[in-house]
């Protein structure tokens, strides 16, 4: 759980921002948190990125701030944004705070940051210094989730459709049924937990570390998570068809997957994923980002966790966003 500590109100802010290509709401919500810093006092300094661009190089300048002001870095965004600001601040061991700007904004929601810019910033001044769990998969950070097989490709299919047809929420779902009924290979793997090896037939292994996602779509394994004690939860889908997958995601929407026979979700501190026929790099979406790594692939909770600023801790059964 979370050991709080007070912050003094000298702490600076390195903000990493996805400045949208120039999007109205970008620039309208950057000048909103710098008017609300500017009234408090509080020293601070956005660092921008282009959505197409390399966050990698921004996220360093930002870290170097940081470091320079002993401040914090934080990440205005979604999960992609917040993805590689926590990577950053796990490894440079620095505070992180987070300004929801994404559609689900689970990190923000679980530790009762609100999601509206005002709020978010104005609880950012009043915050204290938290520990949140985060996963790896081999040396990547995440925060939300992790998985392969299915999922990322329909991420990747969905990411095409945007680019064609526009960043909608009806395109992603016609992107994601249409990567259904185009069908898929399944995957053959090995997955080990240190003591007993399963082989396993699947359209995809999913990892969570996020407790209210995991809630919303009715895995039990979401109390385990909710522990932050090192525990994960993974979720393998039975070898099904086409009509059974799209049954499976009715139920997932509906908060009902645990109770899907085809679904098996289970708890753990970590597991190794071998492909059975072949070494080549594997296919993931690590917090919505698409990566390629080599196998085997280790699933496990960070052995030490982040240093989060919030304004205060998600209980069980609440959803603050």
């Amino acid at each position: 759980m979370f050991r709080s500590l007070r912050m003094g109100n000298d702490l600076s802010f390195a903000i990493v921002m996805n400045a949208g290509s120039g999007h109205q709401d970008a620039v309208i919500a950057r000048e909103e948190i710098a008017s609300i810093l500017d009234a408090a006092g509080r020293r601070h300094r956005f660092f921008l990125f282009d959505g197409g661009g390399d966050i990698a190089s921004v996220v360093r300048d930002a870290v170097a701030y940081a470091k320079d002001n002993g401040g914090a870095i934080v990440g205005a965004g979604g999960d992609g944004t917040i993805n590689a600001v926590a990577a950053a601040a796990w490894r440079e061991q620095l505070p992180m705070g987070v300004l929801p700007q994404g559609t689900f904004n689970f990190v923000g929601r679980t530790h009762g940051i609100p999601t509206d810019t005002r709020g978010a910033t104005e609880a950012l001044l009043r915050a204290t210094l938290g520990q949140a769990q985060i996963g790896m998969v081999n040396d990547r950070v995440f925060l939300v989730n992790a998985s392969l097989g299915l999922y990322p490709q329909v991420l990747e299919d969905r990411e095409a459709w945007k680019q064609r047809f526009g960043r909608h929420r009806i395109v992603a779902l016609w992107s994601g049924l249409a990567t259904m009924m185009r069908g898929y290979r399944p995957l053959r793997i090995e997955v080990s937990d240190g003591t007993r090896t399963r082989q396993l037939r699947t359209p995809t292994l999913f990892v969570g570390n996020n407790a209210l996602q995991l809630e919303k779509i009715g895995l039990a394994e979401a109390a385990d998570v909710q522990r932050n004690d090192g525990t994960l939860a993974g979720l393998v889908l039975k070898p099904i068809g086409r009509l059974t997958m799209l049954g499976l995601i009715v139920r997932g929407a509906l908060g009902k997957l645990g109770d899907a026979q085809n679904a098996v979700g289970f708890a753990f501190r970590e597991i190794t994923v071998t492909p059975k026929h072949h070494r080549q790099k594997l296919k993931l979406a690590v917090d919505g980002e698409i990566v390629w790594l080599d196998p085997p692939i280790v699933f496990r909770a960070a052995p030490r966790p982040l240093a989060l600023l919030t304004d205060g801790t998600r209980q069980p059964g609440e959803d603050p966003g």
